[in-house]
């Protein structure tokens, strides 16, 4: 990862913008005055005193979905960069990429994806805390408005897993046998560097795959079994956290509305204010660069405007920021009658899409990574969603038994994806909090549908989900809630639009060190990549924290600014976290060695750390000595000498507590 020099004169030491916690051992010492490299708090908002670093500066970002609008933002909050100077290019006609929401009643409504976050998406935090909230009054903040909304209605399903058409399937443990929790424990300590190109279905048994918690997990975060392991790994350690709220989505918090009205209008709203320009009808599909030695500087960007060929110059102190490959590039939609026309399976994508940029750069140099890792076999990338605009009907009825609260409440309605775990399709479908749109009418519903698996047959309808219309997946819907005899009465107040991706998971492709840039690659002096396929110390990706990430590296790096980007957030390592989270892997059962640690630590200031444990006959002491010999399988007299001395170490504590 290349370093920002510090701008201190006094200081020769290079300042790292990036931070990565498993880098080495984090200690106080004289020579060392900034926080570890995971802490998140007030101390890490210090905004960085500017010199002259954006003196005589444009900076062009390249795409406005929400890594590039978060690039804007830190340039001008951090980098003291005026609005002004800094323009974002765009081959759509409207901000935001991926994060999209559009359509009217009348027409049917479209989003071609959701978004769940957690509390400590440390990055979206920070920006969003200083941008003005859509409807609360001058002064108040998204953060301000998500807290409002979250945290007087709190998020949980009640019908999380579904199956035999229409039956709540039992999710309240994770259903994991001995062999396959150490299946989970022995990744989780595996080192990075030893999982290149490893699929999910190459490590993992096959009793697993068909767990409840594989069901949970892949249907949450969208894994197919034969992305990467890698990935998965990364995935366990920054939810690590919520794996007990994993069951019932306890552990996620949700917008108000689309993704598009709740973020991206608040955020493009704050930086034209600032005087930041966006130009559309641009898309850039190359960069030329002045090399000297082992340096490359970005001369200029090519790009279509409006359909023509154009160079548009960098000036020589000037910064730009690209990003590289597309979840949604290439989208194909259909509706009610039409299916989605796709080209599938392996080929490359053409000179006018996203990827062009990437594979362009690629060819300049291996810094660039291996974009054809990752767009290179859509069959196995690709999935489809399908938002339904939906009035009074069974479907809704139905819909009304499965919710927490009434859907037409404002308040939580499914609490995230209900998933049919005997579909052909593994389909899933949510109801968020209504309105899901500002403008949406008091008897109008909208619903999102999704499915991982486009090469089997339903089981209602024998096709594979992308040969179906909107009529086709209301009726297998239908079926997976055992209401397809009333599928008509559905359709005739139901409208389905139909979004196909074919590279809508291509990050999750298996991969190995090197397919993906740094944000800065190595020798750049004015270039930063973003987005969802560069390379972060231990970040995943998929996330809008994690493109807000890539932005912020990139523009601390590039400005020359001495401030850090803290790794994600240190609650894998917190011991509260990793307690609750092997209950919770032990089916919320008291986990191997939990009894005994209750035992030495009852009634100590620590003892809230533990879960507490089931109900069960004879004393605290016998469980553990129970619990004891099967850990050890020691005889009863050695057992006995070992829960003595547990004993005396208990009351040694007490004692030292209470001295004085």
């Amino acid at each position: 990862m290349p370093k920002a020099e510090n701008p201190d004169a006094n200081s020769a030491a290079p300042f790292r913008v990036e931070n990565d916690t498993i880098a080495g051992y984090w200690h106080h010492r004289p020579e060392n005055t900034l926080p570890p490299p995971d802490m998140m708090g007030a101390y890490m908002r210090n905004r960085p005193v500017p010199g002259n670093q954006v003196k005589g500066r444009k900076a062009w970002i390249i795409g406005s979905g929400i890594a590039g609008l978060a690039a804007a933002f830190y340039m001008i909050r951090d980098g003291g960069m005026a609005g002004e100077d800094i323009t974002i290019l765009d081959a759509m006609n409207i901000e935001g990429g991926s994060l999209d929401g559009a359509g009217n009643p009348d027409d049917g409504y479209i989003i071609r994806g959701g978004r769940e976050m957690n509390w400590n998406y440390d990055n979206l935090w920070d920006m969003f805390q200083d941008v003005q909230a859509l409807e609360l009054p001058e002064g108040y903040s998204v953060l301000d408005e998500y807290r409002l909304v979250n945290d007087n209605d709190p998020n949980f399903s009640k019908a999380r897993l579904m199956h035999k058409r229409g039956e709540i399937r039992d999710f309240s443990t994770l259903g994991l046998s001995r062999s396959q929790q150490w299946e989970l424990v022995k990744l989780l300590l595996k080192r990075k560097e030893d999982l290149d190109d490893i699929t999910i279905e190459q490590y993992f048994s096959a009793g697993f795959l068909e767990t409840n918690f594989w069901y949970l997990w892949r249907s949450m975060f969208a894994f197919e079994n034969w992305q990467s392991l890698l990935e998965m790994k990364l995935y366990m350690h920054r939810f690590l956290d919520a794996l007990d709220g994993l069951k019932d989505m306890s552990a996620l918090i949700f917008p108000k509305y689309n993704q598009y009205d709740s973020f991206v209008r608040p955020l493009v709203d704050h930086l034209k204010k600032k005087g930041v320009k966006v130009q559309f009808g641009t898309r850039a599909h190359d960069l030329d660069f002045r090399t000297e030695g082992e340096t490359r500087t970005v001369t200029a960007i090519r790009a279509m405007i409006d359909g023509k060929d154009d160079v548009i110059s960098v000036g020589p102190n000037d910064v730009v920021f690209a990003l590289t490959g597309s979840m949604t590039e290439g989208t194909a939609y259909g509706d009610m009658e039409t299916v989605p026309v796709l080209e599938r399976g392996r080929h490359e994508p053409g000179d006018t899409n996203d990827w062009a940029l990437w594979k362009n750069l690629a060819k300049k140099s291996p810094i660039f990574g291996k974009p054809e890792k990752f767009y290179g076999d859509t069959e196995k990338s690709m999935w489809e969603s399908v938002t339904l605009t939906c009035k009074p009907s069974p479907f809704v009825d139905k819909l009304k038994e499965l919710s927490v609260n009434d859907p037409y409440s404002g308040k939580t309605v499914t609490g995230g994806i209900i998933t049919f775990t005997d579909s052909n399709w593994v389909l899933s479908v949510t109801c968020n909090r209504q309105p899901h749109f500002p403008d949406q009418p008091g008897d109008v519903l909208v619903v999102w549908v999704y499915a991982l698996l486009m090469d089997k047959d339903g089981n209602y309808v024998r096709k594979p989900m992308p040969a179906c219309t909107g009529r086709e997946i209301i009726a297998e819907l239908c079926y997976h809630l055992g209401i397809e005899d009333q599928v008509d009465a559905v359709v005739a107040n139901t409208k389905a639009r139909l979004a196909l991706m074919p590279y809508i998971t291509a990050m999750f492709m298996p991969r190995a060190a090197g397919d993906r840039p740094h944000v800065v690659p190595a020798g750049c002096t004015n270039l930063a990549l973003m987005g969802q396929f560069v390379e972060t110390s231990n970040d995943i990706i998929f996330t809008m924290d994690s493109s807000i990430r890539t932005a912020r590296v990139g523009v601390y790096t590039l400005l020359g600014l001495r401030k850090q980007v803290p790794d994600i957030s240190p609650v894998q390592y917190d011991i509260r976290t990793l307690l609750k989270a092997a209950r919770a892997l032990n089916n919320d059962e008291p986990f191997p060695g939990e009894r005994l640690l209750h035992r030495l630590l009852d009634k100590t200031y620590f003892a809230h750390i533990l879960p507490p444990l089931p109900e069960a006959e004879g004393s605290m002491r016998e469980r553990a000595e129970k619990e004891l010999s099967g850990l050890l399988g020691a005889g009863e007299h050695a057992v006995g000498r070992l829960s003595d001395w547990l004993e005396k170490v208990r009351g040694s504590l007490l004692s030292r507590g209470t001295d004085g």
